[in-house]
């Protein structure tokens, strides 16, 4: 992979999607790799929110090797296809804990930045507002104390996502930090 790494994980109901859908529309050099699941699509959500397969088609890309990091989370798989950002571009991967720990592993440079919620109340919100059912959304927030420990263990930046306004304005100065960093 050419270019820098960017990768924004953090449990369920913290705004990952809401957060990366706004770094793009804000950065032009910014590439957003889509990633594959095999979980259904929520009501309203976009057709282009993750490329939605089958487990048969999931699993036959795992076997053909064409997955940079993958993992089972709650009964789905999830995980980024190789990517191949256009030139000068620097790559945005939205993931899992399992897999922002699977890309630090492959390349040590990658910028890994840890979304939490601002408090556990407002999280279980955001997950009924996005239509998960009762069930999913404890099982989320269970995942999610499992989660967050090994998620600020292991990122380069933790960021409380109070509002979109400041937790953009701080990862476009990460990203800036560590542009201005890789040319020197």
């Amino acid at each position: 992979m050419s270019g820098l790494v960017f990768v924004v994980s953090g449990p369920g109901g913290v705004g990952k999607s809401t957060v990366v859908g706004e770094l793009m529309k804000r950065d032009a050099e910014l590439w957003l790799s889509r990633s594959w699941t095999t979980r259904e699509r929520r009501p309203g959500e976009a057709d282009d929110a993750y490329n939605f397969v089958t487990r048969a088609e999931f699993e036959a890309n795992i076997d053909a090797g064409g997955f940079l990091e993958w993992t089972n989370f709650l009964g789905n798989y999830y995980g980024t296809p190789i990517p191949a950002a256009p030139a000068g571009k620097d790559i945005v991967l939205e993931i899992e804990v399992d897999g922002a720990s699977q890309i630090k592993k492959q390349h040590p440079n990658a910028v890994l930045i840890f979304v939490l919620p601002p408090s556990r109340e407002e999280q279980r919100e955001r997950l009924m507002v996005r239509g998960d059912d009762e069930r999913k959304v404890d099982q989320r927030l269970r995942k999610a104390e499992e989660e967050e420990p090994v998620g600020i263990a292991l990122a380069d930046h933790v960021i409380v996502n109070q509002t979109i306004d400041k937790t953009i304005a701080d990862m476009l100065g990460i990203i800036a930090g560590a542009r201005r960093a890789a040319s020197l």
